[in-house]
C-alpha cells in the first residue's frame, strides 16, 4: 500500500490491536510498563469477554488488524488455544507475545504453529548474558531466550525479536545484530523507554543517543533486516533523510557502524525506505487485561471500555483519537514537516509533559517548514 494508502486507513481501523490478555507473568523486567504478578488479577476479561473482543476486531473489516496477544504473558491463560482459534474461525490473524519461560516449551511452540499463529515476538534485551539478566532479572533467562528463539525457528513460526535499547545494551546493539541473524531472524523491532511502569529514568539514554541510534538502525536495515521502531518513530524521519542522500555523523553513531561493520562486513542492500507510519492511537490500539482501552501500552490514558462501548467505536470517535490522527500537536512537533510519518511518540509526551498531544522530548530535531513533506508511494 501506498502512504497515503496506510494513512487513510489509519483513521478507519488500526493495524495492529494489542490485547494484555492477561497481567499474570513468571518474569519482572525492569523496564516493563506492566506490574506483572503471578497470579491474574480480579476484572481479567473471561473466555467470552475474549471472543467479544476478538468479534468487535473483525468488525473493522478488511484488512483485518492483526490480534497481538500479549500480556504479562498470555500463555499464563489456560484459554489461550481456544481464544485463538475463535479468531482464526472470525478471521482475526493472530501473533503471541510469550515470555521466556518453562511455559514455553517445544510442545507450545507446536501447537502455536499447528493452531496458526501468524508469528511470535521474542525479547532479548542484550547480547550478553550479564546484560539481559540485569534487565529482566532471571538468572539464566538470557540461554533460554537464545535456546527458545532457536526452536521456534525450527518449529517453523516466523520469530520477531524485540529489544529494548537502554544505557547497559547501548554499545551492545551490533553484537545483537549479530546474534538474531545468526539465529535466522529477520524481524527487529527494536523498543525506546517511555518512564512508566517499572521503566525508570535511569534506564534510559539522552536524546542526542536516540538520535544516533536511530541513525544506527538505517544502516542495520541494508544488511536484510526488517527494521521497526516502538516509541521512536522519527526513525522514518531519519530513513528518508538518509534515503535523499543525506548523510550523517556523530561519535556513537560511527562506533556503532564500525561495530557493525567488523561483525557483519559491508552492508549489500540500498536504504530502505519503506514507511509505515504508526503511532500511538494511529494504525495502533490498546486493550487492557480488564477491558479498558487506551492508545497504546505505553500511553496510560482511558478511552473507554470494550465491555460497555465497541472498539471500532472508541477507535473512530474519541475525541483524543481524533486530534491524533489530524496531528493536532503542539510544539516542534505540531509544524515538523515529517508530522504524517512521524508524529512523535504520544506516550512519552504524556509521560514528561502529562499531555498526550505535547512534543516528544526525546526528538532533537528542527523543522525546516510547515510544508508538507512528499514520501514514496
Amino acid at each position: 500500500m501506498r502512504i497515503e494508502d496506510w494513512i487513510n486507513r489509519f483513521h478507519e481501523a488500526p493495524l495492529l490491536v494489542f490485547w494484555e490478555s492477561t497481567k499474570a507473568c513468571p518474569l519482572a523486567c525492569k523496564h516493563c510498563r506492566a506490574d506483572a504478578i503471578l497470579k491474574p488479577l480480579p476484572g481479567e476479561l473471561t473466555t467470552s469477554e475474549g471472543k467479544n473482543l476478538i468479534e468487535q476486531v473483525a468488525a473493522f473489516g478488511n484488512p483485518t488488524p492483526l490480534l497481538v496477544i500479549t500480556g504479562g504473558d498470555p500463555l499464563m491463560r489456560r484459554d489461550l488455544f481456544e481464544l485463538i482459534d475463535h479468531a482464526r474461525s472470525n478471521g482475526v490473524p493472530v501473533a503471541v507475545s510469550p515470555a521466556v519461560s518453562s511455559n514455553l516449551s517445544s510442545e507450545i511452540l507446536k501447537q502455536l504453529k499447528d493452531a496458526g499463529v501468524k508469528s511470535i515476538s521474542i525479547s532479548l534485551d542484550g547480547a550478553t548474558a550479564e546484560t539481559h539478566e540485569e534487565m529482566r532479572q532471571i538468572p539464566g533467562n538470557f540461554a533460554a531466550t537464545v535456546d527458545a528463539i532457536s526452536r521456534a525457528v525450527k518449529a517453523g513460526l516466523l520469530v520477531q525479536v524485540n529489544t529494548v535499547v537502554w544505557r547497559k545494551n547501548l554499545r551492545e546493539l551490533p553484537s545483537i545484530v549479530k546474534l538474531i541473524t545468526d539465529l535466522g531472524i529477520r524481524i527487529w523491532e527494536v523498543f525506546f523507554l517511555i518512564v512508566t511502569g517499572r521503566a525508570v529514568r535511569e534506564l534510559d539514554i539522552t536524546p542526542q543517543e536516540y538520535e544516533e541510534v536511530v541513525q544506527f538502525l538505517v544502516d542495520v536495515s541494508r544488511y536484510g533486516l526488517q527494521l521497526r521502531t516502538v516509541e521512536a518513530p522519527f526513525f522514518r524521519r531519519a530513513k528518508l533523510e538518509r534515503a535523499n542522500g543525506n548523510g550523517y555523523d556523530g561519535p556513537l553513531y560511527r562506533e556503532l557502524v564500525e561495530g557493525l561493520r567488523s561483525l557483519m562486513g559491508n552492508p549489500t542492500r540500498a536504504t530502505d525506505q519503506t514507511i509505515l507510519p504508526t503511532r500511538d492511537g494511529f494504525g495502533i490500539i490498546f486493550v487492557s487485561h480488564n477491558g479498558i482501552v487506551y492508545p497504546s501500552g505505553f500511553l496510560p490514558y482511558p478511552l473507554g471500555n470494550i465491555k460497555a462501548r465497541s472498539l471500532v467505536e472508541i477507535y473512530r470517535m474519541h475525541p483524543l483519537l481524533v486530534k491524533m490522527r489530524q496531528g493536532m500537536f503542539s510544539g516542534r512537533c505540531g509544524v515538523c514537516e515529517y508530522k504524517s510519518i512521524c508524529g512523535g511518540s504520544r506516550a512519552r509526551a504524556y509521560a514528561e509533559f502529562g499531555d498526550p498531544l505535547a512534543t516528544d522530548p526525546a526528538c532533537i530535531y528542527e523543522p525546516k517548514s510547515t510544508a508538507v513533506q512528499r514520501v514514496p508511494g
